[in-house]
């Protein structure tokens, strides 16, 4: 099985690489498990390209944008189950995962833009520093706009900096869980 991590962090040691390689510890061994940093790629924000604020998004689901979105596109399509980890900035999700997440969910407006992505099996992480208290809200979002692009949301697992030590054991048999249950398509 391949399953591939979408992170909105900047530090992959921070609290939310520990929360992905946490769920990745148990999978690891027999899976083909790849992480992939937004902060370290280039993904421009949506140029809502013509007057109505569309472009060949709604009506052939891909963008125009020459950068890196494309390619994570496809890694995504090609992936048999997808984890969107983000830090909780304003109980909200990180900006590199709000500026992916906004072109993913316009190309997914149009049937070709959901190929190999619509009813593809998820979970989202969100890990909240600080005073901790956006974590529940950022899943809120996330899974909105998940489920808005296609994907099949198996959990949402809101993190905080007082609750990780718990959280990362947590997320260690979710990831064991999570592949036993989407090898049986249990999700569906």
């Amino acid at each position: 099985m391949k399953i591939l991590a979408i992170v909105g962090s900047k530090n992959p040691e921070g609290k939310t690489g520990l929360c992905v390689n946490s769920f990745f510890e148990t999978v690891k061994q027999n899976n083909e498990c790849e992480k992939i940093l937004l902060t370290h790629k280039k993904i421009e924000n949506c140029r809502q390209c013509d007057f109505n604020g569309w472009g060949k998004c709604r009506t052939e689901g891909i963008c125009v944008i020459e950068d890196d979105f494309q390619p994570i596109v496809e890694k995504i399509r090609q992936a048999d189950a997808i984890v969107f980890a983000t830090p909780v900035y304003f109980s909200d999700i990180s900006e590199s995962m709000k500026s992916f997440l906004d072109r993913l969910r316009r190309i997914t407006r149009h049937q070709a833009g959901k190929t190999d992505i619509e009813g593809k099996p998820t979970i989202g992480i969100c890990v909240a520093g600080g005073g901790g208290g956006g974590a529940v809200m950022c899943c809120f979002f996330l899974e909105r706009i998940l489920t808005g692009c296609g994907f099949v949301v198996v959990d949402m697992i809101p993190c905080r900096r007082q609750n990780l030590q718990l959280k990362s054991q947590i997320l260690n048999l979710t990831g064991k869980w999570f592949v036993e249950h989407v090898s049986s398509e249990g999700y569906k």
